[in-house]
């Protein structure tokens, strides 16, 4: 019963036992520095090496010489790792016990499952430090985290260029993910009506952009979103071959001065509505009723919570919430399908169609009209 669907007992019930309770409670108050403890068997090649020894396992003095590493420290990371589950003990061939480590099945998720490496790198590099100002930041509705990075930026999306190489490419990898995933399935609903020009707002990189010219010979693409973001969009573009069939609008979406290419066959905004607040995706979405005819398809793909088929991922995307709140802007979250749709709808547009499930990530696919 892992599956969201039959999930929703899952945040009504509270039928864990008073133990078990006590041991998940503990998990929360050591949880920056087991989290921290990972980090380590993960950059010093503990979590490799002991993966490479297979079921055999490895003891910790052959893991300490492997990896440089002090009996001390063998001892501190291993022994917590333990009691993460992380690592198990080997047994041998009688069923004692042989003080070797074998790698447990959260251990490899950490080390080989792609989901879980972008959300652990993420939370390092970007969210970890900035996390400690989370109660400000919802005190002050700003993202006071961000300062770890430098005192000048009112939200990350405008840091993006200049941020560490490290923590950029975290940032790009985890962003990427998400979305990219869903694009194949996206696609062809989004062809079916044939569109000639599309606007992408938000368009980052120019991902999107790029895999619709790739599927479409007949698209023209324009890249709405922040100066720093076109530019290297126009990049990744002009790379790709598509620098005449994809162009750049730039300009700060909630400016008021800022005015979005008229009359589109289609909207697109991919994870973009959840870097803004409710009352903000309204405004947002003013300016493209404003800007689109009554045949315009708005699409927005979104990870609606409320709309995930396992757990983890309900799971993750509320932990994502937070990171919007002391790093981001301070004011938005991962949605629930009913409050999006509902703040959407207030700017005058009608819900025609919903696609949910695309991709790994149960990704929804939403298709808006003006309301006739």
């Amino acid at each position: 019963m892992d599956k969201a669907r039959f999930s929703q007992d899952f945040f009504k019930d509270d039928k864990i036992r008073a133990v078990d309770a006590k041991f998940e409670a503990q998990k929360i108050a050591f949880s920056p520095l087991t989290f921290q403890a990972v980090r380590a068997l993960i950059d010093l090649g503990l979590l490799q090496e002991i993966e490479n020894a297979g079921d055999d396992g490895i003891s910790a003095a052959d893991l300490a010489k492997k990896c440089s590493v002090s009996d001390y420290g063998i001892s501190v990371l291993c022994e917590m790792a333990l009691g993460m589950s992380v690592l198990k003990l080997s047994v041998d061939s009688t069923g004692e016990e042989n003080e070797k480590y074998v790698l447990g099945k959260i251990g490899w998720m950490l080390l080989e499952d792609d989901l879980t490496k972008a959300n652990f790198n993420f939370t390092n590099d970007i969210c970890y430090q900035g996390a400690w100002n989370l109660a400000d930041s919802i005190k002050n509705g700003k993202p006071e985290g961000l300062k770890v990075f430098g005192d000048q930026w009112t939200t990350i999306y405008e840091a993006l260029s200049t941020l560490p190489p490290k923590a950029k490419k975290s940032w790009f990898d985890f962003d990427h993910f998400y979305s990219d995933i869903a694009f194949p399935e996206a696609l062809p609903i989004v062809f079916e009506k044939a569109p000639k020009n599309l606007t992408d707002i938000g368009g980052n990189t120019a991902k999107w952009a790029i895999a619709c010219c790739k599927y479409n010979p007949d698209v023209h693409v324009t890249i709405v979103d922040l100066p720093g973001q076109t530019a290297v969009a126009e990049t990744n573009a002009a790379d790709a071959g598509f620098a005449q069939r994809i162009s750049t609008h730039a300009g700060n979406i909630l400016a008021e001065e800022t005015k979005l290419p008229e009359k589109p066959d289609a909207v697109w905004m991919s994870q973009f509505l959840d870097c803004f607040s409710l009352k903000q995706i309204t405004k947002i979405l003013r300016k493209v009723y404003q800007a689109a005819t009554p045949e315009t398809d708005v699409y927005v793909l979104e990870p609606l919570w409320d709309k995930q088929n396992f757990l983890a991922s309900s799971y993750s995307l509320q932990a994502t919430s937070l990171y919007f709140t002391c790093m981001a802007n301070g004011n938005s979250k991962m949605y629930r399908y009913a409050e999006l749709v509902h703040a959407i709808e207030e700017a005058g547009f009608e819900l025609k169609t919903a696609h949910h499930n695309l991709g790994s990530n149960s990704y929804s696919l939403l298709d808006f009209r003006k309301r006739s």
